[in-house]
C-alpha cells in the first residue's frame, strides 16, 4: 500500500462527485494533495488521466494507474484502508442494498436536477418538481429501512450512502433557493431532514460541501457551455 502523502485528487469544488472522495479521505484521515480542475477549459493533465470521460474526480495513488469515477474511488479507498472508518457494510446483503440505492441516487434522483435546469416551460418544470418530490420520498423510506433506527444510512456514523447522497446536499439547497422548491423537509421527509442536519454538521464534511457562491459560479458556467435547449 502506498503512503497517504502519495495520493492526489483532481476535482473541482462544485462537483459533488469530487466532494464524495474528499469526504472519504477525511473520514479515513488520509492526507492528500488536491488539484483544482477548470472544467470550462480542461487541462492536459485531466485529458491524459481520464481520456474516456474527461471529467472529475480522478484519484492518483503513487505510481499506479489513475482511479476514475467517484463510486469506484470510494470502494478503492475502502479496500486500501480497511482499518480506519469502514465505508461499506460488512454484510454482503447490506453492501448489495447500499450499491442499489447508490445507483438509484446517481441515475434516478440526481439527474432530475439537471432536467430541472434544462426545462424552461412551467408545465414541464412542474412535472420535474413532482418527480423530485416522489423520489425524495423513496429515499426517506430507504433511510428508515437501511439506518435501522440509527443516525445515518451507515448506522452510528457516516457510511457509503451518507457519502453518496450527503455530498449532493449543497446542490439540493441551491435548487431549493432558486426554484421555489422544498426537496427535503420535516413534514414529508422528517427522518431525511434529521439526517441532513446531522450530515451538514459532520466534522469530516466541514469545508467539503461547496457554498452557494461556488455553486452559482459553476451554474453560470453550465449555462454558457451547456445551455438549456429552447426548442
Amino acid at each position: 500500500m502506498g503512503k497517504s502523502s502519495e495520493i492526489k485528487l483532481i476535482g473541482t469544488d462544485a462537483s459533488h462527485f469530487a466532494s464524495r472522495v474528499k469526504f472519504v479521505l477525511n473520514l479515513k484521515s488520509i492526507e492528500y494533495e488536491y488539484i483544482v480542475e477548470n472544467l470550462a477549459c480542461k487541462s492536459e493533465l485531466l485529458l491524459t488521466l481520464n481520456p474516456v470521460y474527461q471529467r472529475v474526480p480522478v484519484l492518483v495513488h503513487a505510481n499506479n494507474p489513475p482511479i476514475l469515477e467517484s463510486l469506484v474511488i470510494i470502494e478503492y479507498l475502502d479496500e486500501m484502508y480497511p482499518d480506519v472508518h469502514p465505508i461499506l457494510p460488512s454484510d454482503p446483503l447490506d453492501r448489495a442494498n447500499n450499491r442499489f440505492w447508490a445507483s438509484y441516487i446517481d441515475n434516478m434522483f440526481i439527474p432530475l436536477f439537471e432536467d430541472l435546469r434544462k426545462t424552461l416551460d412551467k408545465e414541464g418544470n412542474d412535472v420535474v418538481k413532482k418527480q423530485i418530490s416522489e423520489r425524495t420520498q423513496l429515499l426517506e423510506e430507504a433511510f428508515v429501512k437501511l439506518s435501522k433506527g440509527k443516525a445515518y444510512f451507515g448506522g452510528d456514523d457516516a457510511g457509503y450512502l451518507d457519502i453518496v447522497l450527503g455530498c449532493f446536499l449543497g446542490w439540493v439547497k441551491f435548487v431549493e433557493i432558486y426554484n421555489q422548491l422544498k426537496v427535503i423537509d420535516e413534514v414529508r421527509t422528517p427522518k431525511l431532514q434529521e439526517w441532513a442536519n446531522r450530515i451538514w454538521s459532520h466534522e469530516a464534511l466541514k469545508d467539503v460541501i461547496p457554498g452557494n457562491e461556488t455553486l452559482m459560479n459553476f451554474y453560470m458556467m453550465l449555462q454558457v457551455h451547456k445551455p438549456p435547449r429552447v426548442i
